[in-house]
């Protein structure tokens, strides 16, 4: 599997991010790339409710949407969005934060929608409730394609071991996990929850992250860690991105799966036990 990934600096607006893309997904393509993927929030960075509500769209009527697709087609690349915040269906007033993975010939292939949703106050300066805008998902997802099989996550997942778990022992080879992660925990929780979430599962883990200072025509800038992550089932540190924008191409040998879960098979050691009281 020869993956791209996507290190962005979104802005609040997804016309303008839509061909900053585009552009990079056809860097993608011409590097020989089969599938790309990019961070989460890909379309819109935006800490300001009422920004969202007047340029967001439901999946069906959003541009940004059919942007990809047709850039999918063109190529003839899959491309995995890593998120993108679209409205929901009525009568959900909130917002979604989902993944769209999208069929080199411009179809959508598998929706999820973020799952655990980033309440946290990291700092008297760095505080979110994502819960507020957005409505939480509740389908763990698995995408069977010609490359391989996906397990879909984004970002604040990554915390939760049983989701990365239960999507390994449903046959994920690749565990994606696009991010617009917090400056104040990223240095110290990133990559060893990456390493983690491989080490324990046997997986690849692509994490395609936004980075720097994200512009904003309303409200307070958003900064994100940026350093996106490619790593191996044995946990090694396959690709990392450092703090700027660009697409970075790396070959995944997904025998190297089977391979990890021979040597140590701990997704067959399950146990089932009582307590804690």
């Amino acid at each position: 599997m020869r993956v791209a990934v996507l290190q962005l600096t979104s802005s609040d607006d997804p016309a303008a991010n839509i061909v900053r893309v585009q552009a990079m997904l056809r860097d993608a393509a011409g590097q020989g790339a089969q599938i790309a993927m990019t961070p989460e929030v890909t379309n819109c960075v935006s800490m300001n409710r009422a920004h969202q509500a007047e340029v967001l769209r439901v999946e069906g009527e959003d541009a940004f949407v059919t942007g990809l697709q047709a850039t999918a087609a063109e190529t003839g690349m899959w491309v995995l969005a890593g998120s993108l915040a679209l409205k929901a269906a009525p009568p959900e007033t909130r917002f979604v934060n989902r993944a769209l993975l999208i069929s080199s010939d411009g179809e959508i292939a598998a929706r999820y929608d973020k799952m655990h949703m980033f309440d946290v106050q990291v700092s008297a300066e760095e505080t979110y409730r994502e819960s507020s805008g957005f409505a939480p998902g509740s389908r763990a997802v698995l995408a069977q394609t010609p490359l391989g099989v996906l397990g879909l996550t984004i970002c604040y997942d990554v915390r939760f071991a049983y989701l990365y778990r239960a999507l390994a022992q449903a046959g994920a080879q690749v565990l994606t996990v696009p991010a617009a992660f917090s400056p104040g925990t990223g240095p110290w929780h990133w990559q060893p929850l990456l390493q983690a979430r491989a080490i324990e599962t046997g997986c690849f883990v692509v994490a395609p992250a936004q980075t720097g200072t994200h512009a904003a025509a309303e409200g307070r800038q958003r900064k994100t860690y940026g350093r996106s992550l490619v790593i191996s089932p044995w946990g090694e540190v396959l690709l990392d991105a450092g703090t700027v924008p660009g697409v970075h191409v790396i070959d995944l040998d997904l025998s190297q799966v089977a391979e990890a879960r021979r040597k140590v098979p701990a997704l067959t050691h399950d146990r089932t036990f009582e307590g804690p009281a």
